[in-house]
C-alpha cells in the first residue's frame, strides 16, 4: 500500500512538473505588449524625474522610479518629421530621405513604402498595431499610417501651427480623422490629449488579449498649446506646464487600465520626446539651446523605459548613449522577432542594458540578445587613415547630430562631442553639459573627425530614397 501511494506521488509530482514546464514554454511564447508614448516639444528638464520644479508629474515620475531613467537619450533630430522617421524605421532620417525640415501639408514625400517600420515588422510577428495621435510623416497614399504598418490610425496629420493650417482654411480647418474619415473639424487642441487617451484606451481594451504595439505622438507640447478646463492654471509654468501636468495625469489613465484589465505585467511602456525645447532654468541645469538645434538642449531629452512584469530593471538610471533609433531593433528582441536578414538600420539592440545585464550597450560580438548583431549590417570598410584609430564597435555606438536642415553638425562617442563647423570643437559632456569649455585633445579629435568622414561616405553610398508621390504637373504630363 505504502509502495502505491509513493507511486501515486511520484507521478502527482510528474504531472505537476510538466503543467509546469507547460506553463513556462506559454509564457516564454508569449509576446509582450508595447506602448510608445512620443511626447512633441517637451525638453530635457521639463519632468519633475529631470529636474523641473515648476510642474507636478507624480505619474511619469513614479514610470521612473518603476524603470529605467535615460540621462544621456537622443532624438534622431531636433525637429519633428525626421525625428519620426528616425524612431520609426531605427535609421537615421537621412539614411530614409528624411532629414530635412518637416513634412508640411504641400509635401510630396514620406517613408518610401519600401522601408520596414518597426510597424510593419511587429505586424508580421502577428501584433495589431495602431498609430494614435499626430503623424507628420506624409500626406499622399502611400505615405499614411494605414500603409506603413498600422492597422488602425487616430488623429492629426498635422501640425496646428498657422504654416500648416493655413492649407486648410477653405476647408474649415485642420481634420482630426479616424482612418481615413473626418471625425471633426476643426480640431480644438484643448481635447486632443484626453481624446487621443480615451482612444488608446478603447484600443488596449479591443487587443487586450494581446498582442499589441500601441505608438501614441501626442500633438502636445506643439505650438498652439491646449489645456483642458480642468488643468488650467494647474501649473506654476503658464500654460505650458499646465498641458505637462494634463499629460501626466493622462499617462496615468493608461497605467491604471493596464492594472485594471491584468496586462500590467505583460506589458512594456516607453516614454520619449521627439525633440528639445530649451535649455535649462537653474544653476544647476546647465544644457543650453533650444529646439531646431544641436546644442544638448535642442536634442537630448527626456526618455523612460518601463516594464517590471517582464524583466525590466527599476529604479535605476542610465548614462549609456542612447538614440531613438535603437527602439527599433530593441523592441523587436522584446517581441522575439528577428530583424530580417539584410535590412540595414543604425539602431542597437539595448535591451540587455534596459533589464540590468549590462550597465552600457553591448557590441554586437558579446550576442547579449536577439539583434545584437545588425549593427554589423552597416558598411565597415575604413581607408588606412582611420583603420588604425576606430573600431567598428566605437564607430556602431557613436551619435551623429544633424541639424534641422539635415546637415551633420557633431559627433558624440562616450562622453565627448565633436562640433564639425565652423571649426572643429571639442567638449567633454561628462564635465561640461553646457558645452562651455573647450578641449584640447588631438587624439580624440581625430578620431571623431574620422568617424565623421566614415559616416559621410557611408551615407553617399548608402542612403536611400525617400517615397515621392508625383507632383501635379507630372500627372498632367503623363494624362491621356
Amino acid at each position: 500500500m505504502r509502495k502505491q501511494l509513493t507511486h501515486i506521488s511520484t507521478l502527482g509530482l510528474i504531472v505537476l512538473a510538466a503543467c509546469f514546464a507547460v506553463r513556462d514554454a506559454v509564457a516564454a511564447e508569449a509576446k509582450p505588449n508595447l506602448i510608445f508614448i512620443f511626447v512633441d516639444d517637451q525638453g530635457y528638464y521639463d519632468l519633475g524625474c529631470y529636474g523641473a520644479t515648476e510642474v507636478k508629474t507624480p505619474r511619469i515620475d513614479a514610470m521612473a522610479e518603476q524603470g529605467t531613467r535615460l540621462t544621456d537619450y537622443y532624438a534622431a533630430a531636433p525637429i519633428c518629421s525626421p525625428s519620426r522617421a528616425g524612431l520609426l524605421t531605427g535609421c537615421y532620417p537621412r539614411r530614409v530621405g528624411n532629414e530635412i525640415w518637416v513634412h508640411r501639408a504641400d509635401s510630396r514625400s514620406g517613408i518610401h513604402s519600401d522601408e520596414l517600420t518597426i510597424a510593419e515588422l511587429l505586424k508580421s510577428g502577428g501584433y495589431a498595431t495602431a498609430c494614435i495621435g499626430k503623424w507628420h510623416l506624409g500626406f499622399h497614399e502611400p505615405f499614411l499610417p494605414r500603409n506603413q504598418g498600422f492597422d488602425y490610425y487616430f488623429g492629426l496629420l498635422h501640425n496646428l501651427d498657422p504654416v500648416e493650417a493655413v492649407f486648410f482654411e477653405s476647408q474649415g480647418g485642420v481634420p482630426l480623422m479616424r482612418n481615413g474619415d473626418v471625425v471633426k473639424r476643426p480640431v480644438d487642441p484643448a481635447e486632443l490629449t484626453k481624446r487621443y487617451t480615451d482612444e488608446a484606451i478603447a484600443f488596449i481594451e479591443k487587443n487586450r488579449e494581446g498582442p499589441f504595439f500601441l505608438y501614441l505622438p501626442h500633438t502636445m507640447f506643439h505650438h498652439p498649446l491646449g489645456v483642458s478646463e480642468e488643468f488650467r492654471g494647474s501649473s506654476n509654468w503658464g500654460e505650458y506646464g499646465d498641458a505637462i501636468q494634463e499629460l501626466d495625469h493622462n499617462v496615468g489613465r493608461i497605467f491604471d487600465y493596464l492594472k485594471e484589465v491584468g496586462i500590467e505585467d505583460n506589458t512594456i511602456v516607453i516614454y520619449a520626446s521627439d525633440n528639445g525645447r530649451g535649455p535649462g532654468r537653474t544653476p544647476d541645469q546647465k544644457i543650453r539651446g533650444y529646439k531646431l538645434s544641436t546644442y544638448e538642449g535642442g536634442i537630448r531629452v527626456p526618455a523612460i523605459a518601463w516594464g517590471p512584469g517582464l524583466g525590466l530593471q527599476t529604479g535605476r538610471e542610465s548614462s549609456a548613449v542612447v538614440r531613438a533609433m535603437d527602439w527599433y531593433p530593441t523592441l523587436a528582441t522584446f517581441a522575439g522577432i528577428e530583424v530580417p536578414t539584410g535590412r540595414v538600420i543604425d539602431g542597437r539592440d539595448i535591451s540587455p542594458l534596459l533589464k540590468g545585464e549590462t550597465k552600457f550597450v553591448p557590441a554586437p560580438g558579446m550576442k547579449k540578445s536577439l539583434n545584437a548583431a545588425v549593427p554589423l549590417r552597416r558598411r565597415w570598410d575604413p581607408p588606412g587613415e582611420w583603420a588604425p584609430i576606430i573600431s567598428r564597435d566605437e564607430y556602431n555606438d557613436a551619435f551623429f547630430y544633424h541639424g534641422s536642415q539635415g546637415a551633420l553638425a557633431a559627433v558624440r562617442w562616450l562622453n565627448w562631442k565633436l562640433y564639425l563647423n565652423p571649426s572643429l570643437e571639442l567638449y567633454d559632456l561628462a564635465k561640461d553639459p553646457a558645452e562651455s569649455q573647450l578641449v584640447h585633445n588631438r587624439d580624440i579629435t581625430r578620431k571623431l573627425r574620422g568617424m565623421a568622414v566614415l559616416f559621410q561616405e557611408e551615407m553617399r553610398l548608402d542612403a536611400r530614397p525617400a517615397g515621392q508621390a508625383p507632383s501635379p504637373y507630372e500627372t498632367r504630363e503623363k494624362a491621356p
